[in-house]
């Protein structure tokens, strides 16, 4: 009957006798729809700016935790694969040691020319000039151009191109320039440019 009566309270309550200066005069059930209303408002505001943050910073967590497993599995792929990775390293040491072999000292610059000077008479050309220019320095090696004057029929030229590459020492060659030779249509002049190379060391 209780619950009756409450109902017909509700139903016949007009919100304009609402005196919000004396709240304790309300009916029972509006004071009970009013602090539930306020209760509901608390939570969903608690949960915007309290909870929500928390879930945010959950997430960031679990996504900086997939960053370090990965980095994890990373090590430990690493760690394992250790005594490899070494042994790489020791064969690259090796590698890097015969290139750098290869790299011609300043002592060994006039052997390499008269190689050069061979190759050219061995291919039948005819050397005009073979000259020094000045050394360039690079991050970890020092270039040396050479400059070579030479003439021979296409394919004299063309075997000692060849040769170079057959040298003991590192050379390649650069800015090829061939022109027919005015007093004979089957002889070329060609100009080329040999670069050489030595390590730099602290001293260069």
């Amino acid at each position: 009957m209780a619950f009756e009566d409450t109902l017909r309270s509700v139903r016949e309550f007009n919100l304009n006798d609402l005196d919000f200066d004396n709240v304790g005069a309300w009916p029972i059930a509006i004071k009970v729809l009013v602090w539930t209303g306020l209760v509901i408002a608390v939570l969903i505001a608690g949960y915007f700016y309290h909870i929500e943050d928390m879930r945010l910073e959950l997430a960031s967590a679990e996504a900086k935790e997939v960053t370090l497993r990965k980095d994890f599995e990373t090590k430990a792929f690493q760690a394992a694969n250790l005594d490899a990775y070494r042994k790489q390293m020791e064969e690259m040491e090796d590698s890097f040691g015969a290139l750098v072999s290869q790299l011609p000292s300043d002592t060994e610059v006039p052997g390499l020319l008269e190689d050069i000077t061979n190759k050219g008479l061995l291919n039948g050309l005819d050397i005009a000039s073979i000259d020094l220019q000045k050394e360039s320095a690079k991050e970890f090696y020092v270039e040396l151009p050479i400059a070579i004057n030479a003439s021979g029929s296409y394919h004299d030229l063309g075997a000692f191109i060849s040769g170079m590459a057959g040298l003991p020492r590192i050379v390649t060659l650069h800015d090829f320039q061939i022109t027919a030779d005015k007093d004979d249509p089957n002889k070329l002049d060609m100009k080329i440019i040999a670069k050489t190379y030595r390590y730099k060391d602290g001293d260069a």
